[in-house]
């Protein structure tokens, strides 16, 4: 029996232990959910500065000046004196096709012209007779009209045959190819002996490309949405990748009027417009076709008030009422959601964070222009203010007004590092 009663009274501590640990944990957990999350953030002072807005495209370098020779009659190659990467002078011979067929038609159409010739003349006689021969009365009506007929005739044959002669006589010529410029052969397509087709009936082959390399320039896309930043007299900074170290200067002095589209009618579909900029400067060891980026400078302003871009997001109203999550949006969802009007008459709104005794404040703003790094503050901001700058988490799904947060040092890792926080 003692042992019995033993037994029982050690259950019942174990049971009375459980039982705390249980209650104990309860009560952690509850308060746990009870307590206000810190969020961990970077800050930076709304500063002035110069701001340069600039538009990136990669593109290709090319000659400003580039003849593409094709000739307009078929035939064999059968002189092609020049190279790739030869000089050529304006006038100088770059290929002659075999001009023996059309040397043949030739003098067969000046055979016909000289026969024709004749009968125009013995035709132009005979008219002559039997209009003197009407006027006394001694032809007939019919026979003078036979003859005026047939003078009519000969002549507009006589007409036609040298037309066709001086036709046959230009392609004859156009078997010779001279240079229309002074230039360098950048591209050589053809060989001696190949066979050619002409630009009279067909497409034609194109035997080479003649380019000024004295004088090259820049040629690239630019999308739709940056475009409009563009405008012709704009600098540019040039990077080649055949020469890493330099950066060359170059001025905007086209822009396309016509969009270029790619991938009509699916979800792919882009349209850009060629900008070309003429390369300024000493004469480098540029050569066509050679890759790119230029880096275009829309638009400098000079002591504006900026802060970091990435300080910039927006707030939906009506989603952060209805309590949904309004995604993973940065500072480049702005200007396609801004617009967007909601049920509740009131769009989202471009805002940033700045902190005010431990809380996170929501102050709405308006931008201006941006570089990589900073954007123009033009509405909303002192000099001075500290804004949250970091991180790309806090500022673009976690921070709400009044959130309260922790201000870390500059290379501080909080626990909300590491996801998203670098862009």
């Amino acid at each position: 029996m003692a042992t019995n009663g033993k037994r029982k009274k050690k259950r019942l501590i174990i049971f009375s232990i459980l039982g705390g640990v249980v209650v104990l944990l309860v009560v952690l957990a509850f308060l746990g959910s009870n307590r206000e999350d810190i969020l961990p953030v970077q800050v930076e002072k709304a500063q002035r500065r110069t701001i340069t807005q600039v538009v990136t495209a990669t593109g290709k370098i090319q000659p400003e000046i580039m003849v593409k020779i094709s000739p307009e009659v078929s035939g064999e190659i059968v002189e092609l004196p020049v190279k790739e990467g030869q000089r050529v002078r304006k006038g100088e011979l770059l290929l002659r096709i075999k001009p023996d067929f059309y040397a043949a038609q030739r003098d067969q159409f000046a055979a016909a012209l000289l026969q024709t010739k004749a009968t125009l003349e013995r035709n132009e006689s005979e008219f002559r007779r039997m209009k003197d021969l009407h006027s006394k009365g001694l032809v007939s009506e019919s026979e003078y009209d036979f003859s005026k007929a047939s003078y009519e005739t000969s002549k507009a044959s006589y007409a036609q045959a040298a037309a066709s002669l001086d036709q046959v006589e230009e392609s004859v010529r156009k078997t010779t190819i001279l240079s229309p410029m002074n230039g360098t052969v950048s591209q050589l397509n053809s060989e001696l002996g190949e066979r050619v087709l002409g630009t009279n009936q067909f497409q034609g082959t194109e035997v080479m490309v003649i380019s000024d390399l004295a004088k090259m320039e820049a040629r690239v896309e630019v999308s739709e949405t940056d475009v409009v930043l563009a405008s012709v007299g704009d600098t540019a900074r040039i990077s080649v990748d055949a020469l890493p170290e330099q950066k060359i200067n170059a001025v905007v002095y086209e822009i396309a009027s016509t969009g270029i589209s790619r991938g009509l009618g699916t979800q792919e579909e882009v349209t850009n417009f060629e900008v070309k900029m003429r390369i300024v400067g000493p004469p480098l060891a540029l050569r066509p076709g050679m890759s790119m980026v230029a880096d275009i400078e829309t638009e400098t302003r000079a002591n504006v008030l900026t802060i970091p871009i990435q300080s910039v997001t927006i707030r939906d109203p009506q989603k952060r009422e209805a309590g949904g999550e309004e995604g993973d949006e940065g500072p480049q969802a702005v200007s396609t959601q801004g617009s967007a009007k909601r049920k509740t008459g009131e769009a989202p709104k471009e805002v940033v964070f700045v902190v005010n005794e431990g809380l996170a404040r929501t102050v709405p703003v308006k931008r201006g222009i941006s570089d990589d790094s900073y954007v123009e503050i033009t509405d909303g901001l002192d000099e001075g203010t500290q804004v949250v700058s970091g991180s790309y988490k806090a500022i673009n799904r976690e921070l709400e007004d009044s959130t309260r947060v922790r201000i870390e040092e500059p290379g501080e890792e909080g626990p909300n590092q590491g996801d998203g926080s670098n862009v």
